[in-house]
């Protein structure tokens, strides 16, 4: 079995204008929303074998907050540029790829593609993944690159707002 746990980044600032989205960081509020959902992780004793981001800032940063929480090496989280302007398909293409000795992958992203990859999983559809939202989609495959064609099961779905 290989499970893939979908984060969308946490919430992140616009104050400062001169900042291109690539380098907004997060805001304190989307900081506290993810402790919130590494409190529950930890509870469920998520231990990922990888962690991948997205090169954007908000990405990484939420990464490394998770990666300290759930007692990830923070220096080994793998960083992918083309998650920040990713497809479903290029999701998967990055997922094919991955070592099959991996079984617990988390991957750090964007909307919309992220509700979109969730929502071929999911009935009914999500709306929206919000901000430090996490998805659990488990495929009863033994290699990554079997993944399209996989039997799933969606195993969680967490938001902030659900655990306050």
């Amino acid at each position: 079995m290989k499970s893939l746990f979908l984060v969308r980044h946490a919430k992140s600032s616009w104050d400062d204008y001169k900042l291109s989205d690539h380098d907004r960081p997060l805001m304190r509020v989307g900081i506290k929303k993810t402790g919130r959902i590494i409190k529950f992780l930890q509870e469920k004793q998520v231990r990922p074998d990888l962690l991948i981001s997205s090169s954007a800032t908000r990405a990484m940063e939420t990464a490394k907050l998770m990666a300290k929480g759930l007692s990830y090496p923070v220096q080994d989280i793998q960083i992918e540029s083309e998650l920040y302007h990713a497809s479903i398909d290029s999701i998967f293409s990055l997922l094919s790829g991955l070592s099959n000795t991996l079984d617990q992958v988390m991957i750090f992203g964007h909307n919309p593609t992220f509700t979109y990859f969730a929502n071929q999983y999911i009935k009914p559809e999500l709306d929206n993944l919000p901000t430090s939202g996490v998805v659990r989609i488990d495929y009863n495959v033994d290699e990554w690159n079997a993944l399209p064609l996989a039997d799933t099961e969606v195993s969680m779905i967490v938001f902030p707002r659900m655990l306050k």
